[in-house]
């Protein structure tokens, strides 16, 4: 999957012929067995358990508002139909992210030399959000908490999956972007059930469900889908991420659901077991410039 092209365009002539036995799905494989086959694709189990903080920089692809116009009908007059899509040239934003186990996270995202910052300690988070003109550190609404509680720890859901009270089903075979994939059907401990797509051939993850997102009243299906993945100290990890909000059907308006542009995050550093100050993972300080008086 990683090879350089030199070496594919050697090979290719000789896998040809066996590039359809190598691609279909082992049929008698079971869950657990994929999840085996994955973490070992990954770097194996005992080296994500020696991962205990994890750093990563990089771009984040920020487009603005592309969605379709919602004109919301005014009293009295007939409902008109969205209008043309909004294009605006799609930015590349610098962020930076800490993850420490068990369950701790910052995220930083710089803009117009302004810092937004988002903490989670794994009870408490807090956020500022100088793009929108708080300047003030606010606390995790009791919804953003609960999404924060809901995310899958430093290694993804797969890891100690059993430890963690996770279920895990076979739930079938599907293409991803024209590579067979296992899907597999993952009942958390809390009740929740999320879909991971199994590469058949790699066994890494091609993609993952995300959290459904609230867009015009109506909740979206959401997948994160992960390319490019590389070695870094002993483990695979993926370089590229995309996120892809799905359409519902039709708006809370009657209006035919609008598409969402993808969501793309490029990394460009990844550093493991880094030495993270505990401060990281409090609540942030706000530095208040000099106002000249």
């Amino acid at each position: 999957m990683h090879r350089k092209l030199m070496v594919l365009g050697s090979i290719l002539a000789v896998a040809a012929p066996m590039l359809g036995a190598a691609t279909t799905p082992q049929t008698n494989l079971s869950a657990s067995q994929i999840v085996e086959k994955n973490i070992a694709a990954r770097g194996g189990l005992q080296a994500w358990r020696a991962v205990q903080t994890l750093s990563e920089q990089g771009k984040m692809g920020a487009g603005g508002n592309q969605r379709a116009t919602l004109q919301v009908p005014e009293p009295n007059k007939e409902a008109k139909a969205p209008g043309q899509m909004r294009r605006k040239e799609e930015v590349e934003l610098p962020f930076a992210m800490d993850l420490e186990r068990p369950h701790r996270s910052r995220f930083e995202i710089k803009f117009k030399g302004q810092t937004a910052v988002q903490v989670y300690d794994g009870s408490n988070g807090w956020k500022l959000r100088p793009f929108l003109n708080r300047l003030e550190v606010e606390p995790y609404s009791p919804e953003e908490l609960k999404l924060a509680s809901m995310e899958s720890g430093l290694g993804g859901p797969l890891i100690d999956y059993a430890a963690n009270g996770t279920r895990i089903e076979l739930d079938g075979n599907e293409k991803v972007e024209d590579r067979d994939c296992y899907r597999l059907k993952l009942t958390m401990s809390d009740g929740r059930t999320i879909h991971d797509w199994i590469d058949a051939q790699s066994f890494l993850e091609a993609k993952i469900e995300g959290q459904p997102r609230k867009l015009d009243g109506n909740l979206h299906p959401v997948e994160v889908y992960y390319r490019d993945y590389r070695p870094v100290s002993g483990i695979q990890i993926p370089f590229v991420l995309e996120t892809k909000v799905l359409p519902v059907g039709t708006t809370t308006h009657g209006f035919k659901d609008p598409p969402v542009p993808d969501e793309r995050i490029t990394i460009e550093k990844v550093v493991v077991n880094p030495k993270l100050d505990a401060s990281r993972f409090s609540k942030p300080t706000v530095t208040v410039a000099a106002n000249g008086h």
